[in-house]
């Protein structure tokens, strides 16, 4: 046999051993099974986040005021006023100590009561109704003051006793951008003009508000 004749015949047989042999082409290959997802733990962001909505929505609205806050803005007007009296009172050389009531007559503008001379008392009037500022202190108080009354003692009925009351819920709204002590005045004025005059009967009146101040206080 020659020496071709012999490579040829082992190229055939070589061959035809490859053919036989199992295919192990990659897409033949059975896929693995995918790992399971681990079961989400109690310290899950998603349970987490779950949580602390249906807690959020357990609450009370009247959980979201600012009574602090409200506190705060109803003492800086109180303090305005108390000390430009406090200036009037000096600059008229009157006893540091003597109580004013302030309130707005049936024409809107301000008006005190005191014990002092009348005709000292009217000059004091007329200087505060010259003060834009304390006009618009005033008006603020009158609005926000009964208001945060109101919503005070709600409160403390609520936490004491577990009283809700359903009147303070209606103030509140669900966007908290708009539960700032002005937006609940508002709100407030309102329904004391819509509510019957059986539940208005402790709810204060914005016109008749007044306010006794001693400047030493």
């Amino acid at each position: 046999m020659s020496l071709l004749t012999s490579l040829i015949k082992a190229s055939t047989q070589f061959q035809q051993a490859m053919e036989k042999r199992p295919s192990s082409a990659p897409g033949n290959t059975a896929a693995k099974p995918a790992a399971p997802e681990p079961p989400a733990s109690a310290t899950d962001d998603r349970f987490t986040l779950s949580e602390r909505a249906s807690s959020e929505a357990a609450r009370p609205k009247s959980a979201r005021l600012s009574m602090a806050e409200y506190r705060q803005t109803v003492g800086q007007d109180l303090a305005y006023m108390r000390e430009t009296l406090r200036h009037k009172l000096a600059e008229y050389k009157l006893n540091p100590a003597t109580s004013v009531e302030v309130s707005k007559d049936n024409a809107g503008k301000i008006s005190l009561s005191s014990g002092m001379p009348e005709q000292t008392r009217a000059r004091i009037e007329q200087d505060l109704n010259n003060s834009k500022p304390f006009r618009e202190a005033f008006s603020r108080l009158s609005a926000s003051e009964p208001t945060l009354h109101f919503v005070d003692n709600a409160l403390k009925l609520n936490k004491a006793y577990g009283v809700n009351n359903s009147l303070l819920d209606t103030l509140v709204s669900d966007n908290q951008q708009f539960n700032g002590l002005q937006d609940l005045a508002h709100r407030y004025d309102s329904m004391r003009q819509t509510v019957s005059s059986d539940q208005a009967t402790g709810y204060s009146d914005r016109r008749n508000f007044a306010l006794s101040l001693n400047t030493r206080a």
